[in-house]
């Protein structure tokens, strides 16, 4: 028997990117529907800091409440620390934010599934390849989800970024190459097909994983984030609707 698991009622919007990749697109839809099936009844919207509709704000402002704003972003950075809450703010004031996915166990599970089914053998040497941030705060919260993965790989797994960060990708694959070790496993730490994964899939590694993608224990991790966030919303935002209760856990 598991513990009980917290729920509240309201909306989820979970906030994107964006990109201009048509199967990127679709897979976030698509993880939207996965988080959506998760917890049946409960209402979960998607939209886009950038590029891809719907606008953000526009989903923000026609959701009812309350409402809590999940990242589907990977590590903290401008969008996460900037961006997103000026959007909320104007759109939303009302609404709880949450804080990104990563680093979690969860997306640690993901991403060695990935790396398993990709063919990853037990000599290879692990690159977690993420798309990179000039703010150091996001490019630590990717070197401690690198850490979480060689501890689950039972192997070192270093970090590297696509574009802005150190080491970039290239460095990365420069120091390995001039090395006894015969092969390169990327794993893509990114959420959906589009620019950065095709950086990836460009930068000369064996085997390059799928992007994380739709799965289950990521809708489980975007309900732990809204869950988070709304355990600690201000009395105000619970009198609105928000107050939690306790919904037994499956197999309870």
């Amino acid at each position: 028997m598991t513990a009980p698991r917290p729920a509240w009622a309201g909306t989820v919007v979970l906030a994107a990117h964006g990109t201009r990749s048509a199967p990127g697109e679709a897979t976030l839809a698509a993880l939207a529907a996965r988080v959506r099936r998760t917890r049946p009844g409960r209402r979960v919207e998607l939209g886009f800091l950038e590029i891809s509709s719907p606008p953000l704000a526009e989903v923000l402002a026609r959701v009812p409440g309350p409402v809590v704003v999940v990242p589907l972003l990977l590590a903290g950075g401008y969008h996460v620390h900037i961006d997103l809450p000026t959007i909320v703010a104007a759109a939303r004031p009302d609404a709880v934010l949450a804080g990104p996915l990563g680093p979690h166990p969860l997306l640690t599970s993901v991403l060695a599934r990935r790396l398993a089914s990709s063919g990853l053998r037990a000599t290879d040497t692990v690159v977690l390849g993420a798309a990179g941030s000039s703010d150091p705060a996001a490019l630590a919260d990717v070197r401690a989800a690198a850490r979480l993965l060689s501890v689950r790989l039972a192997r070192p797994a270093r970090a590297a970024f696509a574009s802005a960060g150190s080491p970039s990708v290239a460095q990365v694959m420069e120091r390995v190459r001039s090395g006894p070790a015969p092969r390169v496993a990327i794993a893509s730490y990114l959420l959906a097909p589009g620019f950065f994964h095709d950086r990836l899939e460009r930068c000369g590694a064996d085997l390059v994983s799928p992007p994380l993608g739709v799965d289950d224990d990521l809708a489980a991790l975007v309900w732990h984030r809204a869950d988070e966030a709304a355990a600690a919303a201000p009395a105000a935002w619970r009198r609105a609707g928000g107050a939690l209760t306790t919904v037994p856990a499956r197999g309870a």
